[in-house]
C-alpha cells in the first residue's frame, strides 16, 4: 500500500485518506489477534475436564496469557516507537501461531498455560492491542477519539465473533484441532496485514483543542511529575480490569454452573463483546467531545452500575439483558486510556507509555480472571466473585475522580491567574 503522491509531506498524512485506510487494516488486524484473548475463555471447560484440575487452575491460562500480554503491549510498543508498527506485527504473527500449534499439543495444563502466557500473550496477541492503539493516535488529529475507539472495536469485534465460532468447532472437532486452525490461520492472515502497515506514523502533532481537554500534552500530567501520573493510570487500569474481568472469563463457566449449558454462555460472551463494539464507537465520539477522562469516569460508573446487577439478577433472560448491558457500559473503558496518553503526555512517548498503562488493565484481567476462580472454588458460588469486582471497579472510580479534579483545579488556577 503506497500513499498518494500528493501525500509526500508526512505531517500532511494526519486525517489522510491513506491514514483511513490503513485504519481498516489495523482493525482487520485487531480483530484477528483478539482470538488469543477469547478463545481460552470458550475452551475453558472442556479444557478443565480434560486435564482433571479446579476452576482456579483452569483460569491460570488465561491470568498468564493476560500478563504476557500486558508485559508483551509495553515490549511491543517500545518496538514500534522505534522501528514502527509492522516489526512487532510480524512478531505477533509468528509467535500467535505457534502459540496455538503448542497448546494443541499440550499434555497437561501447565504446558497449555505456557504457551497461553509466552507465546499467544507475551509475543502473539499483545503486538495487536497497545502497539496499534498508539499508532492510530499518531495518523488522526481531528478525530482522534473516533479513530482509536474503532482501531480498539476490533478487538471486541474478536470477542464477538470467535467464541460462537470455537465453541462450534470444539463440539464438532475437539478444543486441540480447534486451536491447530486458529494458529494457521492466524499466522497467515496476520503476516499479510502486517506487509501493509510498512510507512511510520507522521510527525506528532496534538489534537484539536477543545473545552475539555487540554490543547497540548504537559511535562506535568495533571500537575504531577510523569512517574506519578503514570503510576496512577496504571493502579487505576488494574482496577477497571479486574472488575471487567468476572464476566468476561467466567460467564461460560457461571452459566454451565446454572444449568444453562456452555453454549448458552458463550452466547452471552458473544453479546457481551459485540455490545462492547457499539460502546467503544460511542465512548470514542463522546471522548471528541469532553476528552478521554471523563469518558473514563462515565465509563467507570455505568460499569459499577452493570456488576450490581449481576447479584439480584440470574434467570436466563436477566443474564442475555445484563450481558448486553455490561458490554455497552464498559467497552469504551480500555481505548480512554490511550486518548488519555495522548492528551496529557508527550506524542514521542506514546507508543510506550500506551502500551504500560495497557499492561496494568492487562495485569487487571489476568488478576481478576484468576481471583474469581479461586473465590469460586472457596464459597462454591460466583457472589462473593461480583462483589469483589465492584469493591476493584470503586477503586479505578476514585482515581480518576481525583485526576479529574485536579485538572479543573489547575483549570481554575490558570483563569484566576
Amino acid at each position: 500500500m503506497s500513499p498518494p503522491a500528493t501525500l509526500h509531506d508526512p505531517s500532511a498524512l494526519a486525517d489522510s485518506r491513506y491514514a483511513v485506510v490503513r485504519l481498516m487494516v489495523t482493525l482487520a488486524l485487531m480483530t484477528v489477534g483478539a482470538s488469543g484473548m477469547y478463545v481460552v475463555a470458550v475452551v475453558l471447560p472442556a479444557v478443565q475436564a480434560e486435564f482433571g484440575v479446579a476452576r482456579a487452575d483452569a483460569s491460570l491460562p488465561y491470568t498468564l496469557l493476560m500478563i504476557g500480554f500486558g508485559i508483551g503491549g509495553m515490549l511491543m510498543g517500545r518496538l514500534a516507537d522505534r522501528f514502527g508498527v509492522m516489526v512487532p506485527l510480524l512478531i505477533g504473527a509468528a509467535s500467535l501461531g505457534l502459540g496455538y500449534v503448542a497448546a494443541a499439543m499440550a499434555g497437561s495444563i501447565w504446558m497449555f498455560t505456557l504457551a497461553h502466557g509466552f507465546l499467544i500473550g507475551l509475543f502473539g496477541s499483545s503486538a495487536t492491542f497497545a502497539p496499534l492503539l498508539a499508532d492510530t493516535s499518531l495518523w488522526f488529529v481531528r478525530r482522534r477519539g473516533i479513530a482509536v475507539a474503532v482501531c480498539a472495536s476490533g478487538n471486541y469485534i474478536g470477542g464477538a465473533i470467535w467464541p460462537p465460532i470455537v465453541q462450534h468447532f470444539v463440539e464438532t472437532d475437539g478444543w486441540r484441532h480447534t486451536y491447530l486452525g486458529l494458529g494457521l490461520f492466524s499466522f497467515v492472515t496476520m503476516t499479510a496485514l502486517a506487509l501493509l502497515m510498512r510507512k511510520r506514523p507522521p510527525l506528532a502533532v496534538p489534537a484539536a483543542p477543545n473545552a475539555r481537554a487540554p490543547a497540548t500534552p504537559s511535562s506535568l500530567p495533571f500537575g504531577l511529575s510523569p512517574g506519578k501520573a503514570q503510576t496512577l493510570l496504571c493502579v487505576a487500569g488494574v482496577g477497571c480490569c479486574v472488575a471487567m474481568a468476572m464476566p468476561q472469563v467466567h460467564i461460560v463457566s457461571y452459566c454451565a454452573d446454572l444449568g444453562y449449558g456452555a453454549a448458552r454462555g458463550a452466547e452471552m460472551l458473544s453479546l457481551m463483546l459485540a455490545c462492547g463494539v457499539v460502546s467503544r464507537l460511542v465512548s470514542g465520539m463522546i471522548c471528541d467531545r469532553i476528552g478521554g477522562l471523563r469518558t473514563l469516569l462515565l465509563g467507570s460508573a455505568l460499569q459499577g452500575i452493570a456488576l450490581l446487577l449481576f447479584l439480584p439478577f440470574d434467570g436466563l433472560v436477566s443474564l442475555y439483558l445484563i450481558a448486553a448491558l455490561f458490554g455497552l457500559f464498559q467497552g469504551g473503558i480500555v481505548p480512554s486510556y490511550a486518548i488519555i496518553v495522548r492528551e496529557y503526555f508527550l506524542p514521542a512517548e506514546a507508543g510506550a507509555r500506551v502500551g504500560m498503562v495497557i499492561m496494568a488493565t492487562m495485569i487487571g484481567m489476568a488478576l481478576g480472571g484468576w481471583m474469581s476462580g479461586k473465590v469460586f472454588d472457596l464459597t462454591g458460588s460466583y457472589h462473593a466473585a461480583f462483589i469483589n469486582g465492584i469493591a476493584w471497579n470503586l477503586l479505578n472510580f476514585s482515581i480518576v475522580f481525583f485526576l479529574l479534579y485536579r485538572v479543573r483545579r489547575r483549570a481554575t488556577a490558570v483563569q484566576v491567574a
